[in-house]
């Protein structure tokens, strides 16, 4: 259980009704495990799935971006036990100079979030509770829906899948051995979402022992329903794919804050007919 002096979690909270109930802003996880695996991939596929004029790839290396896949067992938080995946990708805002494709922005700010124009842009965010999923939702407009998801870690062997039923095979599979890891920095996250027709940006402040890892085996397979987010993974060309790098620990902390509007597309209707919402 957490500590309630701890100060990390002492800050100042407010009321926010959701179709499931009030949640407390903002929502503070105690105890967790986290995986992040990032991929490399071609900006077309990323600029295809974005359908945003507003935003563009960020964290490039030559004529590819970084979309990361990112598996959570929340264990203790203030909104309930439960597991979540998301899949994003690194975006900036069109218009926004950075330097070294982004990089440099993530890198001198990587515990620092309200440091950061560029960000994460979430495309599919399954979790595992009617709370999680309505206040993703009604919040932060994140494309959440509610599906099972298996998280599963013993020292370097990782298993995670989405949407695995009795006698169907999973939407996404994440598994294999991770390879030789070394300390590294917790990674708070910078989230850009919309929300009734507006751009929201929020922070995620992160603590908690980090290991940066080889891929090993680690490997990514896409399920063949014909389904939204597999679907996309697939036309991301992630089925089957090999992460670059990958990020974890299990002694996840973090506070999820409000989001802040930083575009009303209801002041720009020529902008707002850009914006697609994302099926979920």
């Amino acid at each position: 259980m957490h500590n309630p002096s701890d100060p990390f979690f002492q800050v100042p909270r407010t009321q926010v009704r959701t179709s499931a109930g009030d949640v407390a802003l903002p929502i503070l996880y105690y105890d967790a495990s986290a995986v992040y695996a990032f991929f490399l991939v071609e900006r077309q596929r990323i600029e295809h799935a974005l359908e945003d004029a507003e935003l563009e790839p960020a964290m490039r290396i030559g004529s590819k971006a970084i979309v990361g896949v990112a598996c959570y067992e929340y264990r203790d938080t203030s909104v309930g036990v439960y597991n979540e995946v998301g899949v994003a990708v690194a975006v900036q805002r069109k218009g926004t100079p950075l330097a070294l494709g982004g990089w440099q922005d993530v890198l001198a700010s990587f515990t620092q979030p309200e440091h950061r124009h560029s960000g994460m842009y979430v495309l599919d965010l399954p979790v595992t509770t009617a709370m999680a999923n309505a206040a993703g939702r009604e919040i932060w407009g994140l494309p959440k829906f509610v599906t099972p998801i298996r998280f599963e870690k013993q020292q370097r062997s990782f298993v995670c899948t989405v949407g695995e039923g009795e006698n169907a095979e999973p939407i996404l599979s994440l598994q294999g051995q991770l390879g030789v890891s070394l300390p590294a920095l917790p990674f708070s996250l910078t989230l850009f979402s919309h929300l009734n027709d507006t751009l929201l940006r929020t922070t995620v402040n992160a603590r908690g022992k980090t290991q940066l890892a080889l891929p090993g085996s680690l490997r990514l397979r896409v399920g063949s329903q014909d389904q939204v987010m597999a679907n996309r993974l697939r036309e991301l060309g992630l089925d089957g794919a090999r992460p670059v790098a990958v990020l974890w620990t299990d002694q996840f902390q973090s506070r999820l804050n409000q989001g802040v509007v930083v575009k009303d597309y209801r002041t720009a209707p020529q902008r707002a007919a850009s914006v697609t919402a994302i099926p979920s």
